[in-house]
């Protein structure tokens, strides 16, 4: 069944997410301004998705005041509160937020901002970055898509994500907020910061004598501090994912250090720290690691 799906940010991961749910049959409007808004009405999206060009036409609105089913909240963290000023939270008072934010903090702030109906989300094994406003690159992988929610059963939100599920994204439903938030948190707060210091690659980092063992400690602290706010978890089970990550895979923080743009690792490693403080689990290694990314 057609669903009206609403893109807030079509950047990397919005805009890949974007194209296939449009060529999966579902309405999709990309919720932008400014140049990338007057680019994809012009062009509409070009996603190079493992060497084949997909392209899709989004309607595109400044503003979002129409209902839809399911929201895509794909902005960075440093534009979120910009972002949803131009969100009327009457849009999901029947469907679905879904943020796809890195962090742990923004989930409580579009609450604030869109009501009740924002489930905790987190999207793992998707490197998608922009080209310009209207190409953007999928190397490969299908996405995952975690989710929770404690205002929707199981049925209502396996039946307001299923849009993903037709786009060929991977849904992992269930479990609690705090377990889907963190999963995938506790492991970024150590790869941007590392990956955006070097400049290198998630293969090279792994293997290197110095870098890994700063890397386990950080992952330690950062299990810890998960399992102390509610989400039990292992550095092991972490380290099974970060050994099984493709050998060129960097991060989004990284990329923007590289271009001189404002990062996210505030929002990534610092709230974790910041957790860690409130939680009183010491995390020097964390700490260290965003006072010289701050540097940068």
């Amino acid at each position: 069944m057609t669903s009206t799906i609403g893109v807030l940010g079509p950047g990397g991961v919005g805009g890949a997410l974007a194209v296939r749910l449009a060529l999966a049959g579902h309405r999709v409007i990309c919720v932008a301004r400014g140049d990338a808004a007057a680019a994809i009405r012009r062009d509409g999206i070009t996603l190079d998705l493992q060497g084949e060009e997909l392209h899709a036409r989004p309607e595109v609105a400044d503003e979002l005041d129409e209902p839809v089913g399911l929201l895509l909240v794909t902005v960075k963290a440093t534009g979120l509160a910009d972002a949803l000023r131009r969100v009327d939270a009457g849009a999901v008072e029947k469907g679905v937020a879904v943020p796809l934010l890195n962090g742990v903090e923004h989930v409580v702030v579009i609450r604030a901002a869109l009501g009740p109906r924002v489930a905790a989300a987190s999207i793992a094994r998707i490197e998608a970055f922009r080209v310009s406003a209207v190409h953007v690159v999928q190397p490969g992988l299908t996405p995952l898509v975690a989710a929770a929610s404690v205002d929707l059963d199981a049925a209502g939100l396996e039946r307001a994500l299923a849009p993903l599920a037709d786009a060929g994204v991977e849904l992992r439903l269930g479990g609690s907020e705090a377990e889907v938030i963190w999963e995938k948190a506790a492991r970024l707060a150590v790869l941007a910061p590392v990956t955006a210091l070097t400049q290198r690659p998630v293969g090279e980092l792994r293997a290197d004598p110095e870098w890994r063992p700063a890397m386990e400690a950080a992952i330690a602290e950062a299990c810890e501090i998960a399992t102390a706010a509610g989400a039990p978890m292992r550095p092991d089970a972490q380290w099974a994912i970060i050994d099984a990550m493709p050998d060129t895979l960097s991060t989004s923080a990284a990329r923007d250090v590289a271009a001189g743009k404002p990062s996210e690792i505030d929002a990534i490693t610092g709230g974790v720290v910041r957790a860690g403080r409130r939680l009183d689990v010491p995390c020097p290694t964390l700490a260290e690691l965003l006072e010289r990314c701050r540097a940068l």
